[in-house]
């Protein structure tokens, strides 16, 4: 009778061992196949939608304008120079500059015997306020340091010229743009009027990628890097402007995304 009771449970237990090790199968052959059907799905998915991402329609000569805004991250104002009247010749510290938001316009035609080069040109505003602080003099005689100075407000508008390089065979097309640039700045101290303001010749580039929504639509997002020597100095000869008139090198790297209209 023990021994009868002894096979019985084995028995028992031997066949409750195979349902649990048949139920984890049953599982796992149940997630392999959800994970497969999950692969080729997504890769369907992608199949389906890299020719419609890639594929770029009919290239042709093409006129575009755009509308754009972003963000200035410009560099300190340095090589800073005193051309005020009675204080030329003296060299003061760098001037640091406050980021500020962009908004542009641009206006530009990719060619039809050469869809990979064409012309641009932008207008854009900004406002690269000078930060307040302490400026730091030099010349024969020594240095002097000022107390604190107060921030002084700058007013930019920059208008690029500029050849532009492509890859125009899908949606997604790289583009590189160089070429001149004219810098209108205007600075306006606390004080009140007058200021300074300045006109000046630099360079720019940039970089940037553009998608096709449609021939005649696209997005794009791109970096600019601008570059002049700024002779803020229109009013040096008034003791009363503020600030004095200075010459000093102005440097910014933009970031802007915009929608452009191609006909």
């Amino acid at each position: 009778m023990y021994d009868f009771s002894i096979s019985f449970v084995q028995m028992y237990w031997t066949i409750n061992m195979n349902e649990a090790s048949l139920q984890v199968k049953v599982k796992q052959m149940a997630m392999n196949i959800v994970q497969s059907t999950r692969r080729f799905a997504t890769a369907s998915l992608l199949a389906l939608l890299m020719p419609i991402v890639l594929s770029t329609p009919q290239a042709y000569a093409e006129t575009y304008v755009g509308g754009q805004f972003g963000v200035t991250l410009p560099q300190s104002l340095n090589h800073d120079k005193v051309t005020q009247d009675g204080f030329g010749g003296l060299d003061f510290s760098d001037q640091s500059l406050k980021s500020s938001a962009m908004v542009g316009a641009k206006l530009g035609h990719y060619f039809t015997r050469a869809r990979w080069i064409g012309i641009e040109t932008g207008v854009s505003y900004s406002t690269p306020h000078i930060k307040e602080g302490v400026l730091i003099f030099s010349g024969p005689g020594g240095s002097a340091t000022t107390p604190s100075l107060s921030g002084i407000h700058q007013r930019l508008i920059t208008w690029d010229m500029d050849v532009m390089f492509r890859y125009p065979k899908y949606r997604i097309q790289p583009y590189i743009g160089i070429g001149p640039s004219l810098y209108f700045a205007n600075l306006m101290g606390p004080a009140a009027p007058p200021g300074q303001s300045a006109t000046s010749i630099g360079f720019n580039a940039e970089g940037g990628v553009r998608y096709y929504l449609t021939r005649k639509w696209t997005l794009f997002g791109e970096g600019k890097y601008n570059y002049a020597l700024m002779n803020y100095s229109s009013n040096h000869s008034d003791p009363n402007a503020d600030p004095f008139g200075f010459r000093a090198t102005y440097s910014a790297f933009t970031l802007s995304l915009g929608i452009s209209y191609h006909f």
